[in-house]
């Protein structure tokens, strides 16, 4: 992979997770029903930021779980592939609330797909909606996002990184180019 540029500093991404934030709370006329589930990696602090946001805004905290989907991946074919699990700790009922799924990049729908799956097995929401940081494009599911912090078109040669503090000890997007 070869470093192509920085689209997002830590400036940036603390003023589209705060807009998000304010969509968040705008379109649902509070937080009364509201919670945040990241998606295992980088959706997880993601959906902590916009907590935190929301928490300083409306005075209230707001529930966060954590989902791992692999089990619900579409390109596991073998039970050999031994998936490494990381456990889904989703500690409160998300029966008839409004779960605002929470990822880094939204790319081909497949993520969301094996998300929506996990979230109905573990029980019935009122709705689901979905918070994204970036926006690719390249979909190849009917998915789209309810909160976006910044679209980003791209080729498919090129990959976006994410990179939180919480993992990778900076606050940065970048897209970079595969190299042949």
């Amino acid at each position: 992979m070869k470093f192509k540029t920085k689209i997002m500093d830590e400036k940036a991404i603390q003023r589209a997770t705060t807009r998000i934030a304010h969509e968040i709370i705008e379109r649902n006329k509070g937080i009364e029903d509201v919670v945040l589930v990241g998606i295992k990696t980088r959706g997880i602090p993601f959906a902590k930021r916009i907590a935190d946001r929301i928490e300083s805004i409306e005075n209230k905290k707001i529930h966060v779980g954590v989902l791992d989907i692999t089990l619900y991946r579409d390109d596991l074919t073998k039970l050999d592939d031994n998936p490494i699990l990381n456990d889904t700790d989703i500690g409160f009922d998300i029966s008839e609330k409004i779960v605002v799924l929470v990822d880094d990049v939204l790319y081909t729908g497949r993520t969301v797909r094996a998300a929506m799956d996990a979230i109905m097995d573990i029980g019935r929401p009122k709705s689901i909606q979905l918070a994204v940081l970036i926006d690719r494009g390249h979909r190849e599911l009917p998915i789209r996002a309810d909160y976006v912090g910044k679209n980003v078109p791209t080729s498919k040669e090129e990959i976006i990184c994410v990179h939180f503090d919480e993992i990778d000890d900076t606050n940065e997007v970048t897209i970079n180019k595969l190299t042949e």
